[in-house]
């Protein structure tokens, strides 16, 4: 199973355009859903940032802190998790849709009094 170009962007879309296409490839056969690639590297950037200091300050020339990036991650592994912002190879309903399982309802008017 390889990159399609659309599951390439979108994976580009969530973890940024710096990434290594060949490592990708390699988690994508090995995991088999763009989804699962991206939780993937998501949450070893996550438990790099939480295996440094949180903060650094040199006192009267800079402070820096990473416990916003961190929330970030978390929120972004969280959508994914949720299903947030399908991707293209995500598994669609045996309608063809890709809902997770909502589906239409039609209303019917009631006769009045």
């Amino acid at each position: 199973m390889a990159l399609t170009p659309a599951v390439t962007a979108w994976l580009k879309g969530e973890l940024g355009s710096t990434v290594d296409l060949t490592d990708l490839e390699t988690r994508y056969q090995r995991l088999g859903t763009a989804r699962a690639v991206a939780l993937e590297v998501l949450r070893e950037r996550l438990a790099d940032l939480r295996s440094q200091p949180a903060t650094l300050t040199v006192t009267g020339v800079v402070g820096l802190g990473t416990g916003e990036n961190i929330k970030a991650y978390e929120r972004q592994i969280e959508a994914l998790e949720n299903g947030d912002n399908p991707a293209p190879d995500d598994p669609t309903d045996p309608d063809g849709s890709s809902l997770g399982g909502i589906g239409m309802l039609q209303l019917v008017e009631r006769p009045r009094r």
